[in-house]
């Protein structure tokens, strides 16, 4: 038990003093500005923000994330177009100080932010974590460009927004797993983003908000692309419903 508290001390010592999981006067600080990059970004909305949490907070995160040798239970995904990739929205699999964060970005504050980095109003959190949750892909794995589906399969909210949390310490730029943002023809790479660790990506998710990691992971055998994914709704339900589009690239043999 005591070793278990030197593992979250630090953490814990950071929410006493700040009520917190999440960096809420560093958001408040930089809304406005961050905004402003965000609605003006291409190929459409989006921002990186490095650093963002605490390293006191996503330490924890980090270390605590589960093995691949113990994923047997979660949704393991090998297919042409999702290739040796992993994942899990179940609370019961997700470490305890991980879960309490996931809590936090579907809570009130963190909501209110991303409303005003994003200009959407009305975000709505989604409890069951569809298709979010921890992500794992393992060497080799990729995921083909795609936009996602737009609308929630439980509620059929209107999926507006994606977060994503990297978690990956000593990450160089040969082990590759870069996300990457596409034009809305899907015929030019226009942003590429290393998955480094405390790198936080968020950008709307329309019907042409193509992306994705397509090129394999050239990562060692014991390492594995660790990420949290986030995703934001409205209420109304969309004219046209669909499932993930995914799209060849130019370079893709046919």
């Amino acid at each position: 038990m005591f070793l278990k508290f030197l593992k979250y001390r630090k953490a814990l010592c950071y929410l006493s003093e700040n009520q917190s999981f999440l960096p809420l006067e560093y958001m408040s600080q930089n809304v406005a500005t961050w905004h402003k990059d965000y609605i003006q970004a291409q190929p459409f909305p989006n921002i990186t923000l490095d650093d963002f949490f605490s390293p006191k907070v996503l330490d924890v995160v980090e270390k605590e994330f589960t093995h691949p040798d113990q994923q047997t239970e979660w949704s393991q995904f090998r297919n042409v177009v999702e290739w040796h990739k992993n994942g899990t929205s179940h609370d019961g699999m997700i470490p305890l100080f991980t879960r309490q964060l996931i809590y936090e970005l579907n809570a009130r504050p963190f909501l209110d932010f991303m409303e005003r980095l994003t200009g959407i109003t009305g975000l709505m959190p989604d409890p069951y974590l569809v298709g979010g949750g921890l992500h794992s892909v393992l060497p080799r794995g990729r995921l083909e460009v795609h936009a996602d589906f737009n609308a929630h399969p439980i509620t059929q909210f209107t999926r507006r927004i994606n977060v994503l949390i990297y978690l990956n310490k000593d990450w160089p730029a040969s082990f590759g797993g870069n996300l990457e943002l596409w034009d809305k023809n899907v015929t030019q790479k226009v942003v590429e983003i290393a998955p480094i660790f405390n790198r936080v990506v968020v950008f709307n998710t329309d019907d042409d908000s193509y992306h994705g990691h397509p090129e394999p992971l050239n990562c060692p055998e014991d390492r594995q692309r660790k990420s949290i994914a986030m995703y934001y709704y409205t209420r109304e339900v969309p004219a046209s419903k669909h499932n993930t589009v995914y799209k060849i690239r130019p370079s893709q043999p046919k």
